[in-house]
């Protein structure tokens, strides 16, 4: 049964009212739509500061000990492609790169990490104490690219230009909603056409390992898409990496170290969250016109409605 409220809940009802009605009328419904998405900006904000390369290949080495090879390998790849690294930094990195695939058994993409290794430096050689897996494995795939003429190798007042830098194209969304797929495309300059594949590394909230899928590449231009199941608030992290024929990096959008990150909201539980919520009642409150509100009585779960005439 519907009744009036009176005395002193009346009183506070009104007040309680006539006070969050006061806030909406300074407040336009464009303001109000403003306001309400700006916690969410907040989270995008806090991003990752990017680490020195010589971090970066400690971090790398420590996971390699570890035996967290794919994790080694996405950190490394990040330095091989960043324009700060120094000779001495990537020979590192193209080292333990080597080393993590001849770990996990694939030859080719190691053989390429060598390659690119003795291209920079063509007498490095592995510490005495290393593994003779390694060794054999480091001797064998200089040999080769030794009996091939050295191809990479810059030979100072002739041999062929340098390549042409790879650079990646892709605008990342600022927002997504949660359980939604998320669609990750773009296109790619590169000159000298050396990218043979796009990888994208993606993963949730919870950090870890970057999870990778191949994206389809055709004329430049990339596809793909982030699973739905992995876009869960507060946010999701990814980045692009273009390789070439041996799977060696050439350039990233992002990379295991400074991904790229969308915000994904949490799903508002209560309603003046909403900018449904705000807007209407702005428009109505500065319009002057008449608020109906009801208010949920503590005295047997019945309902009491007050009118409530707010002017300008």
């Amino acid at each position: 049964m519907k009744h009036w409220l009176s005395g002193e809940r009346l009183r506070r009802g009104v007040v309680g009212l006539s006070v969050l009605s006061l806030a909406f009328a300074v407040v336009t419904p464009a303001e109000a739509k403003t306001r309400w998405k700006q916690p969410r900006k907040m989270a995008q904000s806090a991003a990752p500061k990017r680490a020195t390369v010589g971090s970066l290949i400690t971090k790398a080495s420590d996971l390699f000990d570890d035996q967290r090879y794919e994790e080694s390998i996405q950190t490394l790849s990040g330095i091989v492609v960043r324009g700060d690294s120094t000779p001495a930094e990537k020979i590192s990195a193209y080292r333990l790169l080597a080393m993590n695939h001849i770990a996990l058994s694939r030859a080719e993409e190691a053989d390429a990490a060598v390659r690119a290794l003795y291209a920079i430096d063509e007498t490095f050689e592995l510490l005495a104490n290393e593994s003779p897996k390694f060794r054999e494995f480091f001797q064998k795939s200089k040999a080769a690219w030794e009996a091939e003429g050295k191809p990479g190798k810059k030979v100072e007042g002739g041999g062929d230009p340098e390549a042409k830098a790879v650079v990646i194209k892709h605008a990342s969304p600022a927002q997504v909603e949660a359980g939604a797929a998320v669609p990750i495309e773009g296109t790619i300059e590169d000159p000298d056409v050396r990218v043979e594949t796009v990888d994208l590394y993606f993963r949730s909230a919870k950090g870890g390992k970057f999870s990778e899928q191949s994206l389809a590449y055709s004329m430049g231009a990339f596809r793909g898409q982030i699973p739905a199941e992995l876009v869960m608030p507060p946010l999701v992290e990814y980045y692009v990496l273009a390789k070439d024929k041996a799977g060696l990096p050439l350039s990233s959008r992002g990379d295991a170290e400074v991904p790229l990150r969308i915000v994904v909201p949490e799903e508002s539980s209560s309603v003046v969250e909403s900018p449904w919520f705000w807007i209407p009642i702005g428009v109505t409150v500065v319009g002057g016109a008449v608020l109906t509100a009801v208010l949920a009585t503590q005295l047997g779960g019945s309902e009491s409605t007050v009118r409530i005439s707010v002017k300008e």
